[in-house]
Parts: C-alpha cells; structure tokens; sequence
C-alpha cells in the first residue's frame, strides 16, 4: 500500500511538473542565503504581467486561423460541442489541486488535463482556468471549480463531457496544505522563477504587508511557495497557473534529485491524507516509468491552455466576473492536444 501511494504522488508531480523545460537542479542553499533571497522587496515592482499561451489566434485541425467572435452569447446559448474522438495509446488524466479544509467545502482551483502516450509515453498538458462557467449537469451554471465538490469525479467527468467533447479518464487530487508539508519534509524547493511576483502576504519575511520574490532562481518552504502559487492580488488566474507550474517543477527536480522512489515509506505520511486518485496501480506503475525520458527528453511534452484570448469576460446576474469559453478555440487546442505522439 505505501508503495503504490507513493506512486500515484509521484505521478501527480510528474504530471503537473511537465508544463516547463526540465533545468539542472543545483542543490540547497545555506538558511542565511534562504533569508535573503525571500525577504528582498522590490518597492517599485510592478503588477505581475499574465504570459500565458496560446497569444496568437488558435489553429484549427486543417490550419486556419479562427477569429473571435464579436459578440460572446450568454452562458446558456453556449452550443453543445463535437464528440473528440481519444486516439488509441492514449490515456487522460485529470491533474486537481484543491483549497480543500476540515469542516469546509472545496474548490479545484488547478485543473490539469494530462494526455499520455502510453506507447511513446509522450504527455500532452492542457490547463483550465479555475473561472470558466460552464454547465453543471443537475446543477446548473457554475464555475468549473466546483464541479468535483458538488459530485465527485464523476461529476467533473459529466461536465467536461458536457461542455468540451471529452472525457478525462482518471483523476489524481491534492489539496495545497499537502504541498506545505511535501516541501518542508524535502527540505524546501528552489524555484525557476520567470518574473516577479509582488504581492500582499502575511509571511514572517513579509516588509510592510508584502512580499516580493523573482526573477530567477528563488529558493521557497512550504508556506513561501504556496503563497507564490496562490497570490493573487497583483496578477490574474492565467498567472497563476503558471506560477504552480513552476512550483511543481521544482518539486519534480527536488524528488529527482533525492530518489525519492527509495524512500517512499519514510514520505508515505505526509502523503497519505493528502493524495486521492482512481489510478490503479498497474498503470501507475507503467506511468512512472515515464518519468526519466520526460526529464532528459522535454521536446516530448505539448503544453497548451485554455488562455486569455480563449475565452469571453462575462458578469453574471450576481455579478460574479466568470469567463466563457470560445468553443471553437477551445475545441481546436483539445484536438491538438489529443494528437500527442
């Protein structure tokens, strides 16, 4: 039992990891230089900038260009979406990370749908922003995020049919409080950090309310780099949803670096509450094997997302800000996707 939940952790990481280029890992710093590095505060930083792709308009199968639409429909006027057909070798995995709390509800706030060549082990990666307002099958109109909490995974499984053509075969879920203790217990991670994040915090290296860390290499404990996966102030869903791929890079590199496949029964209770999966463990165990030929060979990952000029800005009746998804955008970065060689 503890070696196939180590596994299925191991998996997960792998997973969500796989969304950057693997760099050399370069070993820990000293606590004086951790102190530094977290506490430094760029006064004059401005907002975190939102990068995230696709930018430019999304390719069809047939390699046309498809323009926005002028004028988005409404929430219910949404048109029901082809059936994608899943190419054989292939298996998905839904990628979750939860805000999950004793006696609380839940919301997936990371939505990673993961497509895996099982005979190449090529991956396809294609982030959901947490925002999307979709159809809820016996719910109604809800955020995408809540999908799991209302009904499970076969709920989540019903509105990504409902709403895009598929439907992830498999699920692997954490919740971020399980990441604190994953990278305290490793001994805290060191994160590629594309840009600057200056952001609000109530941290103990926090200068007048705020932190500030990036660009470059920053080293981060558990509670450093949840507050960089999380912020939000300064910079937008998109943002953050790379910034937990930077997050979970460095976790990937950290496990890499200390074999942790070796030591899975001293890690198998940090692990225990906080991993929820319907992987079983003969795929797991074909799944992991991956991981080496991902690490030296990153040009056989495809990172897609559903990004900004995916989707339409759109104020409910409540006035809650959601976002709707272009369909014919969407549907062709899932076809693309799904093509993974």
């Amino acid at each position: 039992m503890r070696k196939i939940l180590w596994i299925l952790v191991f998996i997960f990481f792998i997973s969500a990891a796989c969304n950057l280029p693997v760099s050399n890992f370069t070993g820990e710093p000293s606590p004086r230089a951790v102190s530094q590095r977290i506490v430094t505060l760029d006064p004059n930083a401005p907002p975190t900038p939102t990068p995230f792709m696709p930018v430019a308009p999304t390719p069809t199968p047939e390699g046309e260009q498809i323009a926005t639409p002028e004028v988005p429909p409404s929430p219910e006027q949404q048109a029901t979406p082809p059936v994608l057909v899943q190419p054989e070798d292939t298996i998905s995995i839904l990628i979750l990370g939860s805000d999950w709390r004793p006696n609380a509800g839940f919301r997936t706030d990371v939505i990673i749908l993961t497509i895996v060549n099982i005979r190449t082990g090529a991956v396809s990666m294609v982030s959901f922003p947490r925002d999307l307002y979709v159809d809820i099958p016996g719910v109604g109109q809800q955020r995408i995020n809540t999908s799991q909490q209302f009904g499970g995974f076969a709920l989540t499984q019903a509105t990504f049919q409902n709403n895009f053509g598929i439907k992830p075969e498999h699920y692997v879920m954490t919740n971020f409080q399980g990441f604190v203790n994953i990278i305290d217990r490793l001994g805290g991670i060191e994160v590629e950090t594309a840009r600057n994040l200056t952001d609000t915090c109530k941290l103990p290296q926090a200068v007048n309310g705020y932190c500030s860390v990036g660009p470059g290499r920053v080293y981060m404990n558990g509670e450093t780099a949840l507050w960089y996966v999380r912020s939000r102030y300064s910079s937008s869903d998109f943002d953050r949803t790379r910034r937990a791929q930077e997050v979970m890079l460095a976790v990937f590199k950290k496990l890499m670096s200390l074999d942790a496949l070796s030591k899975a029964p001293q890690l198998y209770q940090e692990f225990r509450s906080n991993v929820e999966t319907d992987i079983p463990l003969d795929l797991a165990l074909k799944l992991a094997g991956f991981a080496p030929g991902l690490v030296s060979n990153p040009e056989r990952i495809n990172r897609f997302a559903i990004g900004p000029s995916d989707v339409w800005h759109y104020t409910t009746d409540t006035g809650a800000q959601v976002l709707i998804p272009i369909q014919e955008r969407v549907q062709a970065i899932l076809y693309e996707a799904y093509q993974v060689k």
